[in-house]
């Protein structure tokens, strides 16, 4: 039944905000078309469930050849390589509203753990990888809520040189925890606040309402 639940809450709320903000999605790709490389799409493999590969989509924000270019996979705050219409997109998490998309296709959910590049997968330890997409990735879940300004976090660390060395260490040891935590506390309930919590996020940029709901999280290392 939470399967069920979860797939038609996916499809009602996902064709209402497809609907909702169509006004919104013309001009941003018509701005997108006019400005940087002329780039509106940008696809990217990603592990999805059952640790299958599929196609995430994305507005285009950085440069083409962004991959080869300073840091790589990682994308650092007021990173170089970011377009200036995508430096207000990526800062208001616009540039995942393609995923919508992703969504009706059944590649994504609204709410699960967030479907990692093949290259960051393999940071997560054996335990993690086996379990973590047992269920279908979100756009939004546990660890998006508490890594909601991920960029910022790696741009002002100063323990480590490498950003790759403090994502291996640091960050993906504590997501996994977090991701470990969902698959153990998943239903409907949780899927339902935490879109609440998600969008109470957007408003409210630094608030800790997550800790104070779910007491039994990981506890953060971060703070």
């Amino acid at each position: 039944m939470y399967f069920i639940l979860k797939r038609l809450l996916d499809l009602v709320v996902v064709i209402f905000v497809i609907l909702l903000l169509s006004p919104l999605l013309i001009p941003i790709i018509i701005g997108l078309k006019l400005t940087g490389e002329g780039e509106i799409w940008y696809g990217q493999d990603r592990v999805g469930y059952k640790n299958r590969r599929f196609k995430i989509w994305k507005f285009a924000t950085m440069l083409k050849n962004s991959p080869n270019i300073g840091t790589g996979d990682i994308t650092m705050r007021n990173d170089p390589r970011v377009t200036p219409l995508g430096k207000y997109l990526r800062i208001s998490k616009m540039n995942e509203l393609p995923q919508l998309f992703n969504v009706l296709l059944g590649d994504m959910s609204l709410v699960g753990p967030r479907p990692l590049m093949p290259v960051s997968f393999e940071y997560y330890n054996d335990e993690v990888k086996q379990q973590v997409y047992n269920s279908v990735p979100g756009i939004t879940g546990i660890g998006s809520l508490v890594f909601r300004d991920e960029e910022q976090l790696v741009s002002s660390q100063k323990e480590f040189e490498n950003p790759r060395d403090y994502y291996r260490q640091r960050i993906y040891p504590y997501k996994g925890q977090l991701e470990m935590w969902y698959q153990a506390n998943k239903s409907f309930l949780t899927d339902l606040v935490i879109l609440f919590l998600t969008a109470y996020s957007i408003v409210f940029k630094n608030n800790k309402l997550v800790y104070r709901i779910y007491k039994t999280l990981p506890p953060n290392p971060f703070h």
